[in-house]
């Protein structure tokens, strides 16, 4: 597997490391010995068919499933048994497929939900006040019940819920999932524009072109190995990810 390359002022220490790992649901093979890396700043792609084996990764990285082998290591530290709490308190959040948004609280409980975990409550007025530039959907309906929102604006509330958090690494699965052209737009932008402010991103995402047009590296994902990794760029223009993926 190609390793990527890094300039003299890029941390030479993987934020999230994921080694050998294997998973299984019953007898069936989900997942047969994954390795990958993210580093610091960077935005990573984790493309693949339906079933390929990428939430069930993310799943593993989360604390949502054992691993049978394998390693998963976090800020250099292995994270194995650790549950989703103690992971967002120490940086690493997951914007869930399906959102996982809490149905019966307003838009403005979920977004202090998120910030639950910190420290600093003088200042989470003033970041949900950037959730809603962000999203000015939900600062108009900001006393609505989430689960009455449409599923652009879940989509949009699970992540401003995860932000609020203020994550070192935020892990999206399948964010553009079931939404509109011009919903998916506005996803991607906010993607990037996270990334652009620096923050670590690894994103599972069935939309292969749109992913890859915005990441710095991508991994492939095919029956639960790693079959291509590199430059997202250079895997855009791979005639092998054009076919299987891009419909070429």
């Amino acid at each position: 597997m190609t390793q990527p390359a890094h300039t003299a002022s890029t941390p030479s220490q993987a934020l999230l490391q994921v080694e050998q790992l294997a998973l299984a649901y019953g007898g069936i093979q989900a997942v047969k010995g994954v390795g990958l890396q993210v580093f610091p700043g960077e935005l990573v792609s984790l493309i693949g068919s339906n079933g390929a084996g990428k939430t069930t990764t993310l799943k593993a990285i989360t604390g949502g499933m054992p691993a049978q082998a394998g390693r998963i290591l976090y800020k250099g530290s292995d994270i194995a048994g650790l549950g989703a709490w103690d992971l967002v308190r120490q940086g690493l959040c997951m914007v869930p497929e399906g959102r996982g948004i809490f149905g019966r609280m307003t838009i403005l409980e979920n977004l202090q939900m998120g910030a639950y975990v910190r420290d600093d409550t003088a200042l989470v007025s003033s970041d949900i006040e950037r959730i809603f530039t962000t999203f000015p959907r939900l600062k108009e309906r900001r006393s609505q019940l989430a689960g009455t929102l449409s599923g652009g604006e879940q989509q949009m509330l699970a992540m401003g819920r995860a932000l609020m958090a203020q994550p070192q690494l935020l892990l999206l699965d399948e964010p553009s999932m079931g939404l509109s052209p011009l919903m998916v737009d506005k996803i991607f932008e906010v993607i990037q524009s996270v990334a652009a402010q620096g923050m670590t991103v690894l994103l599972v995402e069935q939309n292969a072109r749109r992913a890859l047009q915005i990441a710095d590296r991508a991994y492939v994902m095919e029956s639960g190995l790693i079959t291509l990794s590199g430059a997202a760029k250079q895997l855009l223009d791979d005639p092998k990810v054009r076919a299987a993926y891009l419909g070429e």
